[in-house]
């Protein structure tokens, strides 16, 4: 796996395919609010261009995330998440992720509550993208290890 799996097509067809899977991912978590989909569909889809891009280019690549970082970046997910729920209780929320008591105050009350779940969306399209990939970096590293991966 750490060897470039494409030839001519699937570079091509990776120029092609990739773009439109990371910028569809970032427009499913921006109106993941609004329409159906939201922080794990786009963290699927954004692990999705990563991986292609790691398949098809090698470790190589410009946009690859790996090892330590994946695993940090999916506590940062974590913590984007769970920040935002406690910023309502510290706002004076009586539980846990009622948008109406962020500390940021806005006027219109429903953009106190598109921000808070925009937050969590992040936090959440973080979390999943790096797991998957950390999920399949352990798989691929046990194939290695035992050989049966050739």
């Amino acid at each position: 796996m750490k060897e470039p799996f494409g030839g001519l097509i699937l570079n091509v067809a990776f120029r092609m395919l990739v773009p439109f899977t990371l910028t569809y991912g970032v427009y499913i978590l921006c109106l993941g609010e609004f329409s159906p989909g939201g922080g794990f569909q786009a963290g699927a889809l954004l692990s999705v261009g990563v991986l292609l891009a790691r398949l098809i280019l090698g470790f190589d690549t410009k946009f690859n995330v790996l090892g330590k970082t994946s695993v940090v970046l999916a506590g940062v997910g974590t913590f984007l998440y769970a920040f935002t729920g406690w910023l309502t209780l510290f706002g004076g929320a009586d539980f846990f992720l009622n948008y109406n008591y962020m500390p940021i105050h806005m006027e219109p009350q429903h953009e106190m509550h598109a921000m808070g779940i925009f937050l969590i969306e992040i936090g959440v399209a973080i979390c999943v993208m790096m797991t998957i990939i950390n999920l399949l970096d352990a798989i691929v590293k046990r194939g290695d290890e035992d050989g049966s991966a050739q």
